[in-house]
């Protein structure tokens, strides 16, 4: 893959992770949204598909886990709601 922009320390904390697809969930009370951990899209309860790590602290937006998925050798657990 050609240099991204979007790629920078990512692979320190989100290699080889197991992922969370499903909706938006919270990681701290009063939270409203997250961030895609590689294009900072917003992700709230609006965003109908994402991937979050099991503590639902680092969110992956849809088309960035597409992009990503092999690069980073992600497991995912499907999941109707996280």
């Amino acid at each position: 893959m050609k240099t991204d922009w979007r790629l920078t320390n990512q692979k320190e904390y989100l290699f080889g992770k197991t992922l969370l697809k499903g909706s938006f969930k919270v990681y701290r009370e009063g939270w409203e949204h997250e961030h895609c951990a590689f294009c900072s899209e917003r992700i709230d309860s609006s965003t109908t598909m994402a991937y979050s790590t099991e503590d639902h602290y680092h969110w992956i937006c849809e088309d960035c886990f597409n992009d990503f998925k092999k690069m980073f050798e992600w497991v995912v657990v499907p999941l109707e709601k996280i």
